[in-house]
């Protein structure tokens, strides 16, 4: 039995690409392992992320070391798939030439081809999980028509591409009967689904045939686009309890100037509109968002107009990063990248301090609350679990000492909360478990 080593570099949306490969190749008879602390396989798998420079140089330097590995004759082969390998195939086959063969980001199920197995239509939604095995992502669509001016994706995935309803609803209902009971929705562009295949958007419809399949207790949602939000979704978030009051909108920047060189397609006025009628038409509703520092021509004016649309917004989750200049999009066409990186990283630190703040304070509120939260894992001396408002690995968690009570990885409990830093939460179970 071979053994093969699955490395996943980037977002979720590669690693249900990865979760769907892996389970084809155990069931051709593969052994597989996810992200190993020590690879010892006999092959290698490398689903890579191409979107910014410092996510490109991680991968490449994954490759290179496994490419090392292989020259030294630990490793018998060596696959390269994913979003930076679409984007830069011919290259990298040149400049890498120990790699076997490159994929790019759809034709994956060719690399069974090449070990000799076929794809098995019959295990579509199967997939080796490397989540926790309670909370899975679900992809509803690939690519996206927006062509924000400093984004590459549209070229290494092409045009928005909805899934189905159907398929997807499918593969929820299997993986609920294979013990999931947590769903994170992802897409590139969320609230786009359902346009190119049914002429209009259908995100709610969507969601609200997902919230009441049996077995669905939490469903999430990533990667909401602010312009022509589809309001019509927050009904569905309102109605449906397992629908988490929760979402994540990329809105980039707050100035008008900044949003339009952006091709963003709406202004600071209607983005704070945006978000009061959320939080207007979803009490509670935790929004989480990413800004962007040090786009070309941003000014010190522009900068401090988006410090104080972080102040007044006060969102609940957010991140930001410093841009980066990437060839072929449209700013890498048209504009110089004329920001320092020192001014990058001095904005995008004074950026995240303002917004530590803000979470500490808003973290700090929830002390003495009762919340519903689930157990994720054990670690140390915690239990470590999230809130419907916490999604894996990018938000805040709950910590429950595990002296306190005899709690199960999956399980739901009621927790009041005890105490905050400006990030996570402490909190004992209230009741019996």
């Amino acid at each position: 039995m071979k053994k093969i080593d699955f490395i996943t570099m980037g977002c979720s949306k590669n690693l249900v690409d990865s979760e769907y490969l892996m389970s084809q190749l155990e069931s051709a008879g593969f052994q597989v392992e996810h992200d190993a602390d020590i690879l010892t396989g006999d092959i290698a798998v490398v689903n890579t992320c191409g979107f910014i420079a410092d996510a490109q140089e991680e991968s490449i330097n994954m490759i290179l070391e496994l490419a090392q590995r292989k020259s030294q004759g630990k490793l018998e082969r060596l696959y390269v798939m994913g979003c930076l390998s679409a984007r830069f195939m011919k290259d990298l086959g040149h400049e890498i030439p120990e790699v076997d063969r490159f994929f790019g980001k759809f034709n994956w199920t060719e690399l069974l081809d090449e070990l000799g197995h076929t794809y098995n239509h019959q295990d579509k939604y199967h997939r080796h999980l490397t989540t926790p095995s309670h909370y899975a992502y679900i992809k509803i669509s690939e690519g996206c028509d927006r062509n924000c001016a400093y984004c590459a994706i549209p070229i290494i995935t092409g045009r928005h591409k909805s899934r189905k309803t159907e398929d997807i609803l499918d593969e929820v209902r299997y993986l609920v009967s294979k013990g999931v009971s947590e769903f994170q929705v992802i897409a590139q562009e969320l609230t786009y689904y359902g346009i190119d295949i049914y002429g209009e958007r259908r995100i709610a419809g969507l969601i609200d045939s997902m919230a009441h399949i049996p077995g669905v207790h939490w469903i999430r949602l990533h990667y909401a686009y602010p312009t022509d939000f589809p309001m019509e979704l927050l009904a569905v978030m309102r109605q449906n309890q397992n629908v988490c009051r929760y979402i994540d909108i990329a809105l980039q920047h707050s100035s008008d100037r900044m949003l339009k060189a952006m091709n963003r397609h709406i202004t600071e006025a209607q983005t704070r509109k945006l978000i009061q009628d959320m939080r207007q038409a979803v009490p509670g509703i935790h929004i989480r968002t990413t800004l962007m520092i040090g786009f070309p021509s941003e000014t010190d004016e522009d900068f401090k107009s988006l410090c104080q649309f972080v102040r007044d917004m006060r969102f609940d989750r957010m991140g930001a990063f410093a841009y980066s200049h990437e060839t072929g999009t449209p700013a890498g066409k048209r504009y110089t990248d004329d920001i320092p990186e020192d001014i990058k990283q001095a904005r995008l630190s004074k950026l995240m301090r303002i917004q530590q703040n803000i979470s500490a304070e808003i973290q700090d509120s929830k002390v003495g609350q009762v919340m519903q939260i689930v157990i994720d894992r054990i670690e140390g001396e915690y239990y470590i679990g999230r809130t419907e408002f916490d999604s894996p690995e990018v938000d805040p968690e709950v910590l429950v000492p595990v002296s306190s009570a005899k709690l199960q990885p999956g399980q739901y409990y009621k927790a009041q909360i005890t105490g905050a830093d400006d990030f996570d939460l402490y909190a004992e179970i209230v009741g019996n478990p």
